[in-house]
Parts: C-alpha cells; sequence; structure tokens
C-alpha cells in the first residue's frame, strides 16, 4: 500500500506580523513550522501503514527551505519526502497549489507505486480555506473524504476504506473505493514521537527534489502566481468590540432566570420575538 501525505510548511501563528502599507502577511524572519493539522494526517497515515504495511510519502510543495519540514515528517517515521521547488510555483494560490500538487501525486505513482490514499490536513493555519485537499482530490479523479475523524477498516483486496466522518448532524460512516483523499480533522489521534533510528535516518535521508518539469507539470501557465485567479486585497486584525462584560447580579433567584432577565432588559426585541415563535408551536 502506497500513501501520499501532503503537508504545508507555515508561519508560527504566535509570531505572525501583517505589514502595515501592504497588509499582507511577513513571512520574513517569522519561524516555520509544520502546519498542525498535517500533523493528524501524518500520523494517521504512518498507522495506516503499520497495520497493513506499505510505505509513506510526504509532499510539499514550496521554497528550499520548506526541505526542513520533510526532514521533521521523515523524524516521525516517513519513508520517503518530495519536494516541489520552483520559481514558477511562487505566488501560487489554492488553485494553482492544487494543480501542481495533483501532477507531483501522478508522478509519484509512476516513479515509486500506485498511490491507494492521499492525506491532508483539513485547512492550512495560514490559509484557512480547506480548498487545497479537495482540488488535488478532483484533479486525481479520486474519490473525497473531507473532515474524517477515525480510519474504520480497510481490504485492500476489496479496494475499500471505511471512515468516519464528522458532519453538521452528527457522525457518519462511510465507504469509499480506494484510490481516495482523505482530510483529517484535528485531535483525531496522538502524533507520535519519532524514535531515535528514525532521527538518524532522516538527517542522512536524501530529499526528492522535483521542479516543474521534473514533476510533470502540463501548463506553466496554471502554476504560481500566473495561474492564481485569487488576489488578497487587505489583511487585517478584528476591530476591538466597544462593549465591555457586564456583571449579572442573582440576588437570590436562579442565575439562568437572572441573565435572561437581564438579556431581555438590553434587548427588549428579542423578548417580543421569542414569544412570537413560542405561540406559532
Amino acid at each position: 500500500m502506497h500513501i501520499v501525505v501532503c503537508i504545508k510548511q507555515v508561519p508560527d501563528s504566535a509570531q505572525i506580523r501583517v505589514h502595515p502599507v501592504t497588509n499582507t502577511i511577513m513571512r520574513q524572519g517569522v519561524p516555520t513550522i509544520i502546519n498542525p493539522y498535517d500533523l493528524f494526517a501524518l500520523e494517521e497515515a504512518m498507522r495506516l501503514r503499520d497495520k497493513v504495511g506499505g510505505e509513506v510519502t510526504v509532499l510539499t510543495m514550496g521554497p528550499p527551505s520548506a526541505e526542513d519540514s520533510l526532514r521533521k515528517a521523515l523524524t516521525f517515521g516517513a519513508d520517503r519526502a518530495v519536494l516541489l521547488t520552483d520559481r514558477f510555483f511562487a505566488g501560487a494560490d489554492t488553485l494553482a497549489t492544487s494543480y501542481a500538487l495533483a501532477a507531483a501525486v501522478r508522478k509519484i505513482s509512476t516513479t515509486y507505486a500506485p498511490v491507494d490514499v492521499v492525506f491532508t490536513g483539513k485547512q492550512t493555519i495560514d490559509g484557512d480555506t480547506a480548498q487545497v485537499g479537495p482540488g488535488v482530490c478532483k484533479r486525481l479523479n479520486f474519490l473525497q473524504l473531507t473532515y474524517v475523524s477515525k480510519i474504520v477498516s480497510i481490504d485492500l483486496e476489496g479496494r475499500t476504506i471505511e471512515v468516519e466522518r464528522r458532519s453538521e448532524g452528527g457522525v457518519q460512516v462511510l465507504r469509499s473505493a480506494l484510490p481516495c483523499l482523505i482530510t483529517m480533522l484535528e485531535g483525531t489521534n496522538e502524533v507520535r514521537r519519532g524514535s531515535m533510528e528514525n532521527a538518524l535516518n532522516a538527517a542522512r535521508a536524501t530529499i526528492v527534489k522535483w521542479s516543474a518539469q521534473d514533476a510533470g507539470v502540463e501548463d506553466i501557465a496554471k502554476c504560481g502566481l500566473r495561474g492564481s485567479p485569487t488576489v488578497v486585497k487587505r489583511v487585517f486584525a478584528p476591530t476591538p468590540r466597544a462593549e465591555k462584560a457586564a456583571l449579572v447580579d442573582p440576588a437570590g433567584r436562579p442565575p439562568a432566570e437572572a441573565l435572561i432577565e437581564e438579556i431581555f432588559k438590553l434587548r427588549p426585541k428579542l423578548e417580543a420575538d421569542m414569544f412570537e415563535l413560542a405561540r406559532g408551536y
């Protein structure tokens, strides 16, 4: 079984700064980390490999410095790391990124072994769009399983996988054919500590580096800034609220009752609307 995990090197959110003039995120001088959501995808991929056998290939697109994140992934126990790096990829939005990553997954499939499952985190902390995973899936023509919280079972002979995914209505149990792409939710597992052997192997490992041509990208115009229709006009912090918290004194009344009375005093129309709604039942 061959599993590919797409990860992203992102700025540490605790130290992100916004440029006062351009209103864009300042990445220079900011420490980088593996996108936290991607770590849950990586751990789940390795658990699946440990259970049924096979190998895990970690893939990222980024500048040469993204090699650090790939080596970190290798210390956790991944088998191989591929860095997709080229000046043509600079400035890519989610559409251009998914195009390049899909090409790389196809190249991995033909170079090493056919890919059965692609894992990604549910989203990244620097973009928060949750679009890249589904975009890669669509371009690969894989089946898609998003917001997965648990891998229930996998049948390699029957080429099926069963998962639990969270939805607004609760938990869904879905069975899908392989190959598929899975986006993992946060908190679904506990990321392992890599062994000393893994750390030594990671330090010695050769990171596979592919340019756009190496990865088999067919249309350079669909990559990077040229292939990115998304334009970020402004990045800003939310305006602080002017209202201050108010202390509600129960004065011998049940706390919930006192709170509701206070809310109705501040929002008289809300009380009328609720009574009108109650009459409808």
